[in-house]
């Protein structure tokens, strides 16, 4: 078996502070599989921080390019 790269793993709230969302949108998201998560045992949930960026670079809008 491949070693898998360490990455760091948030928990709801520490993803939730990270994105500016309250933890109930973060949770809502989850359930309707809109972010990736990996769920330790029954009931831990952690979000990988590659998700985050994901989130964040797929909500980017570019600045316009300055007009002259």
């Amino acid at each position: 078996m491949k070693p898998m790269s360490p990455e760091r793993l948030l928990r709801v709230s520490e993803g939730a502070r990270e994105l500016a969302l309250k933890e109930s949108t973060l949770r809502a998201w989850i359930l309707s599989r809109r972010i990736r998560v990996i769920r330790i045992g029954r009931r831990a949930i952690r979000i990988p921080m590659s998700e985050v960026a994901r989130l964040i670079d797929e909500g980017t809008i570019p600045a316009r390019e300055e007009r002259r």
